[in-house]
């Protein structure tokens, strides 16, 4: 009874007409500026965060909440049109949703990603706010440790994840690794790896990876072939709107996406990204129904999933930041940030001392979930008018709007020269055919891993038997390992390279 009457409160606060307003606002600007190739919520929120400054705190709040959930969903109409992961929560939309533009059926790729994100944000929101008290006791019993053994885990799940060679998906994970220690060295201070380059010492942005790798990399190899056998997209469009057999495989990855993410996205250290890789893995190793698309060739399921895991994953990352004061990630910890200018303590106490700023936050975002529905269906027949401009004309676009948006993230020219590097080395990807999605998560959880890792080891004074002597952090363990010896048996892995055909 009591969560009922908190609802009507936060429904009451929500539904003031300024409130409305800034809700609406936020969704239109992170919708339309996460379409922007390189500039994800995490731009938007710092470079909108001093607009806020002047607007009542639960405005201010509401307004920025719309802008990380609507920036997350823009950020999957360029991954599927354009081949571009502007956010890391992104990357795995590219693998099917790509390939499904290609094919013609852009329109219900976009659909698809947008219902599922409707629904598992609207579920995502329910979770907060029925269960934001026990699920954050769930959150206090990951340590160090256990964080460690998670994106162990994670790990493995990305060497399964990734089509082709098992040792080229080991190996871009490695590498992945690798270019996330590039920078400054957290406990002493010291730049490694940086080759004595000034810009090197902060490291290697994500979007700047991200961008070379899957976008310029994807421009050079089409301009690399003559113009007829360039792979480029289907002028053809056949329906704006998936289809019933598409509805009947989209409906359990979207129940399964959204059940994972809402778990996932409670746990700070990029649970969001942790979710959509996760709802991925788990959607292959779910049974092919006859005549379904196989994965990586565009499968609505391998669209569906990681949007709604993402997408339920950010409603409930809002968890820890509400109720324990930690951000889980970095758009969180912004939103620390923008309470703290409008003189609000994150922490459990926001929901006893400051009940209309945390029920009517809730309700604004079942608001603003209809709004990005309401603003994104219509919109899809104008995305899809991309499709028929001439790559002549799209390539260039491309190249400029990403060159945009990395200057715009540190202000720094030596970045452009950055994606133009990681540009060629995505091409040498595609020539050798390596999946560069396992790259990215590595690149991700490295530098957190490495935080994890010694942290665990400086409240166990060394010893590295806290791994397992933890029940949490062993069973992540132990699953990890099952998972790789269940990938190297014979029988599977035979099945796996039938399933992945590399090109």
């Amino acid at each position: 009874m009591e969560l009922f009457n908190n609802l009507a409160l936060g429904f009451g606060v929500a539904f003031t007409l300024q409130n409305l307003m800034y809700a609406f606002i936020g969704c239109l600007l992170g919708t339309l500026i996460g379409v922007l190739p390189g500039i994800g919520p995490l731009a938007t929120i710092a470079m909108l965060l001093p607009a806020t400054y002047a607007l009542p705190p639960v405005a201010a709040l509401i307004m920025l909440a719309g802008i990380y959930y609507g920036a997350q969903y823009g950020g999957s109409t360029t991954a599927i049109l354009v081949n571009l992961p502007g956010e890391s929560s992104s990357v795995v939309t590219v693998i099917d949703g790509y390939q499904m533009a290609r094919q013609g059926r852009a329109g219900p790729a976009l659909a698809a990603a947008g219902l599922g994100s409707f629904f598992a944000g609207c579920v995502g929101t329910l979770i907060l706010a029925a269960f934001a008290a026990p699920l954050t006791e769930l959150a206090f019993k990951f340590g160090p440790a256990e964080y460690f053994s998670l994106m162990i885990l994670g790990l493995i799940g990305a060497v399964v994840l990734a089509s082709g060679s098992l040792l080229k998906a080991i190996a871009m994970i490695v590498l992945g690794l690798l270019l996330g220690m590039v920078g400054t060295d957290v406990n002493s201070g010291v730049a490694r790896f940086s080759m004595d380059i000034p810009e090197l010492t902060d490291g290697i942005s994500f979007i700047v990876i991200a961008m070379g790798v899957f976008g310029y990399g994807e421009i050079i190899s089409n301009l690399s072939k003559h113009a007829s056998e360039r792979e480029v997209f289907t002028a053809n469009v056949t329906g704006l709107m998936p289809t019933r057999e598409d509805f009947k495989n989209m409906v359990p990855a979207v129940l399964r996406g959204t059940a994972l993410g809402s778990l996932l996205g409670i746990l700070p250290g990029g649970g969001a990204v942790m979710a959509a890789f996760a709802a991925y893995t788990i959607e292959k190793k779910t049974k092919l129904q006859p005549g379904e698309v196989p994965f990586g060739k565009g499968n609505i399921r391998g669209v569906a999933a990681p949007e709604a895991a993402n997408n339920a994953g950010s409603q409930t990352s809002f968890i820890p930041l509400l109720t324990l004061g930690i951000p889980p990630n970095a758009v969180m910890a912004l939103m620390v940030g923008a309470m703290t200018i409008h003189n609000i303590q994150p922490g459990p106490q926001v929901m006893t001392s400051n009940p209309e700023l945390f029920w009517g936050l809730i309700a604004s975002m079942w608001i603003g979930n209809l709004m990005l529905v309401i603003l994104n269906l219509p919109l899809i027949g104008l995305w899809i008018k991309l499709l028929s401009v001439p790559y002549r004309w799209l390539f260039p676009s491309i190249v400029l709007f990403c060159a945009i948006g990395v200057y715009s993230t540190n202000n720094n020219t030596f970045d452009i020269w950055m994606v133009g590097i990681f540009g060629f080395i995505g091409y040498l990807f595609i020539k050798l055919g390596a999946e560069p999605a396992p790259l990215l998560l590595g690149f991700i959880l490295g530098p957190m891993m490495e935080e994890y890792l010694r942290r665990a080891l400086l409240l166990s004074r060394g010893d590295w038997s806290v791994f397992i002597t933890r029940p949490l952090s062993a069973g992540l363990l132990v699953a990890a390992a099952l998972l790789l010896v269940v990938v190297f048996m014979p029988s599977i892995k035979a099945k796996r390279e039938e399933a992945f055909v590399e090109d």
